[in-house]
């Protein structure tokens, strides 16, 4: 035996000391090789909208109501499973309107409690024992085991539920127990999340929607722009800073930093209310109309200009130190004629809708005044310094990147940059030519380097390459000509707000060109997917999410409620199950309250893109590759104690 093969098999029998253990092993392995495939869910571009997003997180866009159906059939009226449902997704909330209504409790008690066995038996079935086993709540942990698990041996197993189920109510833990229960089959009705970028801006409460997050049980992140930074600003970068804070101003979401992450906007505040005392600041008003009274709208706003002032002046520094960007074209300060409030762009002048800046010095437009340059220090310390916003970036790097490839699908947040002739786009990263997979993996290397990196230069350009990824032309996640912020704020000619799109959404219904990017990947089977977001789909005109015969899922469909004008739903979402996979695209949702006292679900038109012609088990997934290895090892394992190479260890 080779010298790492011998060294390989040591450590593997110290897992698994005997032929016994051994055996075990590979019996358990190969029992879990055949049990269904779990559900994967896939979400994307939830924005900050934490109420819905937890809705469907509870409700898995549709799957607990689908076990419902499934156990209970035509024997449960509709409006008693909307009740169920309502109850599995808020069982708490739930509970304490039915004791102010139901007359007889216990009875309610016994009929949910075993309604919910029902169901947990369902949704536990498709899982190996030792799985449903770690997921159990460790309170109830032993009970449920016994209520789900069928009793070969019991003679009267009515009578023995019974007895379990009438001492929960006798001791009153029936509410715990529910509870409990309702917990544990939204666990297990999705057994993987993909969230395929964009957590963080316009919605109120990414900060919420990353503390759910990292108590799942089960996910991977894929990055979007948006995330990405947020990352950048957390690492110090301040581009990514001034960006973070301005969109925050814009969406009148400053509560996100301030409530959400302990961050002081005061100097802001303060330098704002200085700086442009007397100006209107018309340009800089705040999105989806927030309930604020007039004075604090007039503050927000003379932030929002304040630090997008900022924001230009260091991206144009930004600029200047990494000609490698090529970025030159985006810093337009120097365009401007001051005095007479025009600019000159692309060869033709435009008057600005807002004259006055006071901060700017025409002879160095980029210079930070000292007083911004405070400012913007305070600001970006306190980014660094947060200790949630830390955990929060360090969860994404832990559980994200750029791409994933996963069960035969291909995930990412935008695009593949594309030539005009649907050929891989080649983007120099500092200095090196690099295109498709290459580049997204280069790209997710610097953003790495940018929270990790020991040599300083280094870090500094996996800061600097945040950035760049939130706005360049040539970044995957960006995907379009330019980021017209200036122009949207100070022209009001529409041409010049204009953001010109990669190719790439011009090839998505292209054979050849899909099938090469899932080739770039490693993806060469028909039943191959690519999953992304990040380009809102316009329902309401009449434009599918699936694209290039299925090959191709755009699942952003207005998560966000800043889009929901423009798509006309309230996003899509993805289950992947052992059938083949569904596609949900939702109506807005109202509220959480209205959800428990009306009962009202999100409302989603559910579509069955694909079937498979054989149920899928684990052993066609990835972890059943991984498990099918781990078996070889283990057989291996085997053969050494049987042949005398390797003693046991009894």
């Amino acid at each position: 035996m080779k010298d790492l093969e011998a060294r390989y098999l040591e450590r593997l029998s110290q897992l698994y000391p005997t032929i016994a253990k051994a055996s075990t092993e590979i019996i358990n392995l190969q029992a879990i090789l055949n049990l269904p495939k779990g559900t994967e869910h896939f979400l994307t571009d939830i924005h900050g909208e934490y109420e819905a997003f937890s809705h469907v997180l509870k409700n898995g866009s549709g799957a607990v109501r689908r076990k419902i159906d499934e156990v209970f059939g035509n024997t449960m009226s509709s409006k008693d499973k909307k009740t169920l449902a309502t109850l599995i997704y808020y069982p708490r909330e739930k509970m304490e309107l039915i004791k102010k209504k139901e007359e007889n409790m216990e009875d309610w008690y016994k009929i949910t409690l075993y309604r919910l066995i029902e169901i947990c038996k369902r949704t536990s079935s498709k899982y190996s024992r030792s799985k449903v086993r770690k997921a159990l709540p460790p309170e109830f942990a032993y009970v449920i085991e016994e209520l789900i698990t069928e009793k070969a041996d019991v003679l009267d197993k009515e009578s023995y539920y019974n007895s379990i189920v009438d001492t929960i109510i006798r001791i009153k833990r029936s509410e715990e127990f529910i509870v409990a229960l309702s917990e544990l089959i939204q666990r297990l009705t999705v057994d993987h999340l993909h969230i395929v970028g964009d957590i963080y801006d316009r919605g109120p409460g990414p900060h919420i929607i990353m503390d759910k997050l990292m108590g799942y049980h089960s996910m991977d992140i894929q990055w979007g722009n948006h995330d990405v930074l947020w990352m950048g600003a957390a690492a110090g970068q301040q581009g990514c800073v001034a960006n973070v804070v301005r969109i925050c101003a814009r969406y009148a979401n400053l509560e996100i930093l301030e409530d959400g992450y302990g961050i002081n906007l005061l100097p802001l505040a303060t330098f704002a209310l200085n700086t442009y005392r007397d100006d209107p600041c018309s340009c800089f008003e705040l999105k989806d109309d927030p309930d604020y009274d007039p004075s604090e709208t007039m503050l927000n706003m003379k932030m929002h200009k304040a630090i997008s002032i900022i924001q230009f002046k260091i991206e144009g520094q930004i600029i200047k130190k990494n000609p490698g960007f090529k970025l030159e074209h985006r810093n337009l300060l120097h365009l401007i004629d001051y005095e007479k409030g025009l600019i000159e762009l692309n060869g033709k002048t435009y008057e600005l809708l807002d004259k006055n800046f006071p901060t700017i010095d025409p002879k160095r437009p980029y210079a930070l005044t000292e007083a911004e340059e405070e400012v913007l220090d305070r600001l970006t310390q306190a980014f660094v310094n947060c200790e949630k916003l830390q955990s929060h970036m360090h969860f994404l790097l832990s559980k994200g990147g750029l791409y994933k490839v996963y069960n035969n699908n291909l995930l990412y947040h935008g695009c593949i940059p594309l030539n005009e002739d649907g050929s891989f786009k080649s983007v120099k990263i500092y200095g090196r030519s690099y295109k498709g997979k290459a580049l997204y993996e280069v790209l997710e290397s610097y953003v790495r380097k940018g929270f990790y990196a020991i040599d300083e230069k280094e870090r500094k350009r996996g800061k600097d390459m945040m950035w760049y990824i939130w706005l360049s032309e040539n970044s995957p996640l960006f995907g379009k000509d330019k980021m017209a912020t200036f122009e949207r704020y100070f022209l009001a000619e529409k041409e010049t707000h204009k953001e010109k799109k990669n190719p790439y959404y011009e090839f998505l219904e292209n054979d050849k060109v899909v099938d090469r990017i899932l080739k770039e990947f490693g993806l060469e089977h028909s039943f191959s997917h690519i999953i992304n977001g990040h380009m809102p789909v316009k329902s309401k005109n009449g434009e599918n999410p699936m694209k290039c015969g299925g090959k191709v899922f755009v699942i952003d469909g207005g998560f966000s409620r800043a889009y929901q004008k423009q798509t006309g739903i309230a996003g899509y979402t993805l289950i992947y199950n052992s059938y083949g996979m569904i596609l949900s695209a939702h109506e807005p949702f109202e509220s959480k309250e209205s959800a428990i006292e009306n009962e009202t679900d999100i409302h989603s038109d559910t579509i069955v893109t694909e079937i498979v012609s054989k149920r899928q088990s684990v052993l066609d997934t990835d972890v059943g590759k991984e498990l099918v290895e781990q078996i070889h090892d283990l057989e291996f394992l085997l053969e050494a104690y049987r042949s005398g190479r390797i003693a046991e260890r009894l």
